[in-house]
């Protein structure tokens, strides 16, 4: 028997204040590779899958891309970012959220855009016991974000239909990506992006963080 309804939470921005390091990293990665870009470019850019980062580079630098510079790029950006690792802290109301949903019974799983080299230091910031929950990462998926694999994927895990999940969310991409699997998409201001942007990708409702959606479970299929 399938169960009811489950919540598919983003990582970066959603559950963990890590956007601006992955910004910095970003800056590093392609000041490394010679590529100027300024920094609100690049944050407009986060939570979006590193092939579609890759062609939106391509169109505002010119620069070609090849496969073996894309690579050096993931690279440089890992290493950058796990130097940035200790920085990382849970969102208000992360963990407490997390922990009311599993004391509720109420399924839920990450979907994130991140590969596991860099989510590893999310989730060890986060203080998640490996295995109580799943955990899909852009390894593990053909496309990421806008696509809707990532939050599918978590879904299956979790043996919930898609259409009847919530997909929380600090960006525009992980509201498209909602919209496109017809998923509920709850966005948080917690990652940058602003209300109206988020509303306008599909977001049934919007609250600043983690503490905030909490206070009000009610209002996206939470009982408390």
């Amino acid at each position: 028997m399938r169960i009811e309804h489950a919540f598919l939470f983003d990582l970066d921005g959603t559950l963990v204040d890590s956007v601006y390091q992955h910004v910095l990293a970003w800056k590093e990665a392609l000041e490394g590779e010679g590529i100027e870009l300024s920094v609100w470019r690049i944050h407009r850019k986060i939570g979006m899958s590193g092939g579609l980062f890759t062609n939106q580079l391509l169109r505002e630098t010119g620069i070609e891309i090849t496969d073996e510079r894309n690579e050096s790029l993931r690279r440089r950006h890992t290493e950058a970012y796990r130097r940035l690792g200790s920085q990382i802290r849970p969102l208000p109301g992360a963990k407490e959220l997390l922990r009311w949903l599993a004391d509720e019974k109420i399924p839920f799983a990450i979907a994130t855009s991140g590969r596991m080299e860099t989510a590893a230091v999310n989730i060890e910031a986060l203080g998640i016991e490996p295995g109580s929950f799943p955990i899909i990462t852009r390894d593990q998926v053909k496309y990421a974000k806008p696509d809707p694999d990532l939050f599918v994927a978590a879904a299956n895990a979790l043996g919930v239909s898609i259409e009847k999940s919530v997909v929380v969310g600090d960006s525009i991409w992980d509201m498209l990506a909602a919209v496109r699997c017809r998923a509920l998409g709850v966005g948080l201001l917690s990652g940058g992006y602003g209300r109206e942007e988020l509303r306008d990708s599909g977001a049934i409702r919007v609250y600043e963080d983690p503490a905030d959606m909490l206070y009000h479970i009610d209002e996206v299929g939470g009982r408390r």
